[in-house]
């Protein structure tokens, strides 16, 4: 049985997708102009959404491979982009999964046991992680410069360092886990137990598998956290080849350099594994962000 809209309604829903349709448009619409700026001839970004002439010079520049132009010469990637794709991903992974290990552990503790001070703790975590990280860049730099005197692997102008000064933020991972860990009923590690299963293999076993929802969403926002992070690697990573993509890109604006057609390809490259990384772990993501947003 069809049913009939009075007017009134019809303009309702006519306005509503009308404005659906701008909002769209307008989200949209950054990513296209990107888009249109790497496949321009030269470094512009002015001009129409669609480009009059089509040219990859960009993206072959941005792939690390040279190309001819219009007047013969041969042209040479000006930085290492590829490489610091690899950069920020290596230094992202290492610090999201001891992120992930230290986070779980401590969750787990100031969830489940009893000790003197644990309110105190939890009270301090959450105000520390109120300071932003930037405030702090003079001690991260004494420290580590210190640190590699004795150890050169860990000290200015390493990722392992950058790593490690990541992982200073767990704070906030550690109250996520915590809150969901608080939301699993008691009950069924006590069952366990009675099972015959001991501490360790009641949160191995029973815990963890029914918090992998909640452990996805904190691998994913610090590995993003870590590829996106600009301060901190800014004052420890000083040699071109070992610069992150966030570091690295801002030498594409620089001294009077603007190279917007290479940075523009640059951006769109990168974004390929953060998309992939969602991709695989969006089914993840949903029930752990939803579950996020009600326990705790």
């Amino acid at each position: 049985m069809p049913i009939v809209l009075k007017k009134s309604s019809r303009w309702r829903k006519l306005i509503c997708h009308v404005g659906l349709i701008l909002f769209i448009a307008a989200t949209i619409f950054p990513f296209l102009m990107i888009i249109s700026i790497s496949l321009r001839p030269g470094n512009f970004a002015g001009g129409s959404l669609i480009p009059h002439s089509i040219s990859f010079e960009h993206w072959k520049l941005a792939l690390g491979m040279s190309y001819t132009d219009a007047d013969g010469n041969l042209v040479k990637p000006p930085f290492p982009v590829l490489l610091w794709i690899w950069n920020s991903m290596k230094v992202a992974f290492i610090s999201a999964t001891v992120s992930l290990v230290l986070s779980i552990t401590s969750a787990y503790a100031f969830a489940r046991m009893k000790f003197r001070g644990k309110g105190a703790m939890l009270n301090g975590l959450l105000l520390l992680q109120m300071f932003p990280s930037v405030l702090a860049l003079v001690a991260i730099y004494a420290l580590f410069d210190r640190i590699g005197d004795y150890v050169p692997w860990l000290g200015v102008d390493s990722h392992w360092s950058l790593a490690l000064a990541y992982t200073g933020g767990v704070a906030q991972h550690i109250w996520l886990i915590k809150g969901y860990f608080d939301s699993v009923p008691y009950e069924l590690e006590e069952a366990a137990r009675v099972d015959g299963a001991t501490p360790f293999q009641a949160f191995i076993y029973v815990l963890l598998p029914m918090a992998v929802p909640i452990l996805v969403v904190v691998f994913v926002l610090a590995f993003l956290g870590g590829m996106i992070e600009y301060p901190v690697a800014s004052v420890l990573l000083h040699d071109e080849q070992k610069l992150t993509l966030a570091i690295g890109s801002r030498l594409f604006l620089f001294n009077q350099r603007y190279l917007w057609g290479d940075f523009a390809a640059t951006a769109i490259l990168a974004g390929i594994p953060l998309t992939a990384i969602f991709m695989v772990t969006q089914r993840w993501l949903v029930s752990g962000l939803t579950a996020g947003s009600v326990k705790g």
